[in-house]
């Protein structure tokens, strides 16, 4: 049974190009948002798919309770200088999080706009959740996506200081957001 790989660094995997890389973050993180603001406008509720559109919902906390589990893999592993390992780990969490955003697509798309019924403190709780989650996500796509660039570039120094602040902020949205679908769930209609 072989060892994980345990070297110093891994060398570049892409090479480097910060002005390209800003370009492509930055249009990706653009149509995101935008399409997340189309989402408000436009809505396919009355299309029938034959099955409970709030699946999407339940497939989208499920991802991000993947993400959650992953992203803790992914710091065990660079502290314990299994860099290949977080380097797999932390693409994983990526690819992940683009299936997020397809079911979570899917499910404002196709299921609508749920209200939270709940009231007094369970209703603050709430709304603070939502807010900083949505915030956050909003905010952290291209610092995601910056920090995973400088890993791949293998400006080690420039990604360990980034992913110090991106880490715990991604750890957050990934772990909210469970938490958010588990406090409305119970609204669906």
């Amino acid at each position: 049974m072989s060892q994980p790989t345990k070297i110093a660094p891994l060398g570049a995997s892409i090479a480097k190009n910060d002005k390209k890389a800003k370009r492509y973050i930055g249009l990706f993180s653009v149509i995101v948002f935008l399409v997340i603001i189309a989402l408000g406008k436009y809505k396919l509720t009355q299309v029938d798919l034959g099955f409970n559109p709030h699946v999407f919902g339940l497939i989208s906390a499920v991802i991000n309770t993947i993400v959650t589990f992953v992203l803790i893999a992914a710091l065990i592993a660079v502290k314990t200088k299994h860099y290949l390992l977080h380097k797999k780990l932390m693409i994983t969490a990526l690819v992940l999080s683009v299936l997020f955003l397809v079911a979570y697509i899917g499910h404002n798309l196709f299921a609508g706009e749920t209200r939270f019924g709940g009231t007094g403190v369970i209703r603050t709780v709430y709304l603070t959740l939502l807010s900083t989650h949505i915030l956050l996500a909003a905010v952290m796509l291209p610092v995601i996506l910056f920090t995973a660039y400088r890993g791949l570039t293998g400006e080690w120094t420039k990604h360990k200081k980034i992913a110090r602040i991106t880490w715990p902020l991604w750890l957050y949205i990934a772990i909210s957001g469970p938490v958010i679908y588990w406090m409305i769930s119970p609204y669906y209609s």
